[in-house]
């Protein structure tokens, strides 16, 4: 299995910033993708942001606010939340793509964090 553990969410109010981080252990060969998806009370989760080969993606909601970053060291992927706003608040994912083996057959598992809040109070 693979454990994701994330920590960073809080309170706080707009304009000011967050940075969550979320770390990968467990059995696995290597982590590929890592991103961060986020879900509002009453709406669908959504990806808010990813990585994977140094290559970045966010949802247009976040561009020029929010910075995904990973270091590949320590299987960590952290997002850097600036100039948060009250839309920004929902429960924020860890998502990971591992790399796993069983005997000779490669294969690819996507992993979830437990989720932390993040509210933004106007």
């Amino acid at each position: 299995q693979v454990q994701l553990v994330e920590s960073g969410g809080g309170l706080v109010q707009a304009g000011e910033s967050l940075r969550l981080s979320c770390a990968a252990s467990g059995s696995f060969l290597r982590i590929n993708g890592m991103g961060w998806y986020r879900q509002a009370p009453g709406k669908q989760r959504e990806l808010v942001a990813r990585i994977r080969v140094g290559t970045t993606n966010y949802v247009d909601s976040v561009k020029g606010r929010f910075t995904i970053s990973r270091d590949n060291a320590n299987n960590t992927v952290y997002l850097q939340m600036n100039s948060l706003q009250p839309e920004d608040t929902a429960v924020y994912y860890c998502n990971a793509q591992a790399l796993r083996s069983s005997g000779t057959r490669y294969y690819t598992s996507n992993f979830w964090g437990q989720g932390t809040q993040v509210t933004v109070s106007s």
